[in-house]
């Protein structure tokens, strides 16, 4: 695919009065799904926009760890696993990309992540983990306790058993984002912050235009174009629904710290749903909690105790680092925890939608998909199982 690196950055144009506004794609949701598509779509020469709630990126991509672990999680069906594997394996040149174009760096490393057991049960899972994924042909190091404290100063010291996936990466999520949309701004990609979608107008089994009100100056404008996406989040269900699509999402919501370290730390380190991840400059990230209350998207003070016990019991280092900041996201998820990916049966309009715990992860997948549906009708991955009319009672 060819790169474009000569264009000037785009500015976010000033909002125009007219009723409607015009392009060849109209994305609703600009957060890493939905800026990733644009990304691809603008590279084939499409005129975008990019229609977001908020500031892009600024809901359940900037609230992630930024862990691209299919291998430590070895997520199930074998077909989603598979996806995630493939989506993994695109982010060196992602990253490579998009680094080049905005000339931003976005902290991916490429360094694994240490698997710990804090109690006969973990021990058990892990070692099982360790058999099978060997057995596979994975590479994969089970580290008994000593080699696990030397590799990690600073964990429990009665931890039973680590497992180091190699294959494990991570990104500063955050940084990923803000480099994503400049990206698409230097592509020529309309970016529209601040804008809520409120009504996706439908005719002849066509979409016609999407209502969309600015919070900042109060009014509601049609935007237009010839073909739609819908990668809205956790918002998706509700802009859905209207059109006869039951698409059964709901927020989950994480809670999240955030730490100064006196180092860095050598790599990620999980025990259960307890995790420490690295990010630049000595930080560390801490979570997280999976919670499901609407969309409450605060912090609170059972989620900061149970994050503090659950870090602190893990890693007892963290009871001497220096407290940064707290914040909370809100993740999509779906009946079945898969995503919702391909056509509608709305002629015009397809969905990306619903990643759940896996959004950072399978941004670049997503886009190759989506837009390789809407260019050739065709796709390089299977999607049955990510069917938008799949919940349809």
């Amino acid at each position: 695919m060819k790169r474009s690196t000569s264009a000037p950055p785009v500015k976010r144009a000033a909002q125009s009065t007219s009723p409607r506004k015009t392009a060849d794609v109209v994305i609703i949701g600009g957060g890493i799904i939905g800026a990733s598509i644009a990304l691809r779509l603008a590279q084939a020469r499409l005129k975008v926009t990019v229609l977001d709630r908020g500031e892009p990126g600024c809901e359940a991509s900037a609230a992630a760890a930024g862990m691209l672990a299919p291998q430590g999680e070895m997520v199930e069906p074998k077909e989603f696993s598979d996806l995630c594997f493939a989506s993994r394996d695109l982010y060196p040149r992602f990253v490579a990309e998009i680094e080049e174009m905005s000339k931003q760096s976005v902290g991916y490393r490429r360094d694994g992540s240490l698997l710990v057991a804090l109690d006969e049960h973990q021990e058990t899972e892990l070692r099982e983990l360790h058999l099978t994924q060997t057995r596979q042909g994975f590479h994969i190091e089970l580290w008994e306790l000593p080699e696990v404290t030397q590799r990690f100063p600073g964990l429990a010291a009665d931890l039973r058993v680590g497992v180091f996936v190699p294959g494990d990466h991570w990104v500063d999520n955050q940084r990923l984002m803000r480099a994503l949309v400049e990206s698409c701004l230097r592509l020529n990609v309309r970016v529209e912050g601040r804008w809520n979608v409120t009504r996706i107008n439908v005719r002849r089994s066509r979409v016609e235009s999407v209502e969309a009100a600015s919070s900042e100056h109060g009014r509601t404008t049609r935007f237009s174009a010839e073909s739609y996406i819908l990668s809205a989040g956790c918002w998706s269900g509700e802009l859905a629904t209207p059109l006869g699509l039951d698409l059964p999402l709901q927020p989950c919501r994480g809670q999240m710290l955030e730490f100064d370290a006196p180092a860095e730390l050598p790599f990620v380190v999980r025990a259960g749903i307890n995790y420490l991840v690295p990010r630049p400059e000595r930080r560390v990230v801490v979570g997280t909690t999976a919670e499901y209350v609407g969309f409450e998207k605060v912090v609170t003070g059972e989620g900061l105790r149970s994050l503090l016990a659950g870090a602190t019991r893990l890693a007892p280092l963290v009871k001497d680092l220096r407290f940064r900041r707290a914040w909370a996201g809100l993740r999509p998820d779906t009946a079945d925890h898969l995503p919702i990916l391909g056509q509608s049966p709305i002629e015009n309009l397809l969905l990306a939608t619903g990643h759940f715990r896996n959004g950072i992860l399978l941004a670049p997948v997503t886009a190759q998909v989506i837009s390789e549906l809407l260019l050739t009708r065709t796709t390089s991955h299977p999607l049955e199982a990510y069917r938008p009319t799949r919940f349809a009672k």
